[in-house]
Order: C-alpha cells, then sequence, then structure tokens
C-alpha cells in the first residue's frame, strides 16, 4: 500500500503523525458538530465556522493536523464513491476526540444514524445542512438526545404493537416557538409496498398517521411542539409517486408530511457544499401547498 506520494506527501492511507497537537475552540466545534450529527466532509465543517474563521485553506490544514494528531479519521467508505480522489475528505471522530470531549465536559450521549454507511452519512448531510443554514438565520436546532432526554425516551415509537425508528428527530427553536421533525431518508431502497415487515412507503405512512392522528409522539416524547415528517428522495420521481401513493390517504395529519428530492447528481456531490436550501426552500406537500420550515 502507498502511504505516501512521490513527494513524501500525505496520502489518504497514510499522514505522518503529529505529538503536542492541542484542539483550539474552533476545533472543539468540529468536534462537537460530528459527534452530532454524524461523519462530515471538510467543506462542511469549514461552513460550520466560516462567521469566525473565513480562510477555507487554513480549515483544511488544521483538519489535516487533527488527523495527524490522532483526533480525526477518514472513513474508507468514502473511497468508493465516484471521483474520490476528488472529493473533500469526509471525517469522523476517533476515540481520542471523544475523550477530549469527555474530559472537557462537554461529551453528550448523541443519537447519530446508523446502518448502511451511505444512508446515514446522508442523514447526516441533511441534519447538518439544516442545522447550518438554521444558525445562520439565528434558529436553534435541537439534536435528538435533548428531545429524548425529556422522558428518558427511546427513539423508536410504539405504534399498534410494533415500532416506528425515524431515520433522525430534531426540532427547530424559532425563539420560543418550537417545531419538531421526524426525519426518512430514501436512497432508493424502500419498496413501495411489501408484504413482509421490512420498511416500506406505505407502511411507513400508515404508521406516521397514527404517530400523529393520536399524539403518539408527543405521549412518547413528551413534546408539547408539533411534528412534522420529513422525507427526502434522490429523485424527483421517486418524490412523486411518494406522493401520489399518499394522496390515497385521508385526514388533517396528511399535511404533516413534507418531502423533497435531492437528485443523484446532487446526492453523489454532497460532501461539497452545505444544502441549505433544505432549510431555506419550500418542502412539498401532497395537498399541493408548499411550507417553508424557515419559518415557525
Amino acid at each position: 500500500m502507498v502511504q505516501t506520494d512521490r513527494l513524501g506527501r500525505s496520502t489518504f492511507d497514510h499522514i505522518a503523525p503529529q505529538v503536542g497537537v492541542k484542539p483550539t475552540k474552533r476545533e472543539v466545534r468540529w468536534f462537537k458538530h460530528i459527534e452530532r450529527h454524524g461523519p462530515q466532509s471538510s467543506q462542511y465543517l469549514y461552513e460550520l465556522t466560516r462567521d469566525t474563521h473565513s480562510c477555507r485553506d487554513t480549515a483544511l490544514r488544521q483538519l489535516r493536523k487533527l488527523r495527524a494528531g490522532g483526533y480525526l479519521t477518514l472513513p474508507r467508505q468514502q473511497r468508493f464513491a465516484e471521483h474520490a480522489d476528488f472529493n473533500p475528505y469526509i471525517y469522523d471522530l476517533t476515540p481520542k476526540a471523544k475523550d477530549h470531549l469527555f474530559d472537557l465536559g462537554l461529551a453528550e450521549p448523541t443519537v447519530c444514524p446508523t446502518g448502511h454507511w451511505w444512508h446515514g452519512y446522508m442523514t447526516s448531510c441533511v441534519t447538518s445542512s439544516i442545522d447550518i443554514a438554521a444558525a445562520r438565520e439565528g434558529v436553534g436546532y435541537i439534536p435528538a438526545h435533548q428531545i429524548l432526554a425529556k422522558k428518558k425516551a427511546q427513539l423508536a415509537l410504539p405504534v399498534a404493537g410494533a415500532k416506528l425508528i425515524p431515520d433522525q428527530l430534531f426540532a427547530l427553536n424559532y425563539g420560543g416557538s418550537f417545531r419538531a421533525f421526524a426525519l426518512e431518508v430514501d436512497r432508493g431502497t424502500e419498496p413501495k409496498t411489501s408484504p413482509t415487515q421490512r420498511k416500506n412507503w406505505s407502511r411507513s405512512i400508515e404508521q406516521y398517521l397514527q404517530v400523529i392522528e393520536l399524539n403518539i409522539y408527543k405521549a412518547h416524547y413528551g413534546l408539547t411542539a408539533n411534528m412534522l415528517t420529513m422525507w427526502v428522495f434522490t429523485s424527483r420521481a421517486k418524490e412523486q409517486r411518494f406522493l401520489e401513493l399518499l394522496s390515497k390517504y385521508h385526514g388533517a395529519a396528511i399535511a404533516s408530511f413534507l418531502t423533497t428530492a435531492i437528485p443523484a447528481q446532487r446526492e453523489r456531490s454532497m460532501n461539497n457544499s452545505v444544502w441549505a436550501g433544505l432549510f431555506s426552500k419550500p418542502w412539498n406537500r401532497a395537498n399541493g401547498t408548499p411550507v417553508m420550515i424557515s419559518k415557525g
């Protein structure tokens, strides 16, 4: 395995260790953001702190320093993406970084995406984008673990003897008014319907309708704010098929379903730029009336 290039520079597989690295306040912000959402690209981390540190090249150097110091690692799954050598690096925390947060009294029991790595990474991109864009507008992002702590609840919602597990849960604080959101990311692996108990569109729609109509989420999570369910698709065609299926159901709870599409070509480059439009642009609904999550 080649560890350095012909000029002796670091590669994906190897970086020369550096001793005495001490994370700065900005770098601790990066650690906390990764802890909250999951693995993050260098571009997202740069955008997170661009309000105080505007030089992108400096940010990239500092990320390499943290990697050399043993605080950050590069998940190997990113090497299998299209044009991987030209994409920004995706970083995750090492045990050393987690220990550092613990020693500072900043570690939290966050709820990060699990399962297939690319599905989890897309989920982390969605929530990270909303968090970063919302902060710029003075809207606070409340992560799942803070919501669950209210009643020491599990993420899984009890529905008619079964469990509904959102891909992620968060809320937005608009300055005293709140909205909660259950997020579902569909990368094309879920069927429209299925005779089995596996996750599929029809089953998920029916479960979320019960959760919202019966206020199960309020009893389970201890929420007083209303909850919307957000669906992100990798093509507009899939989004449209989902909306057509959703239109066959009835009741006021249908208005709580929001959808948007991030086409495949944008998904493949999702670590290149923050998807600020997830916060600033309208989400679609089955009744044809879009809704803005940037407004409380």
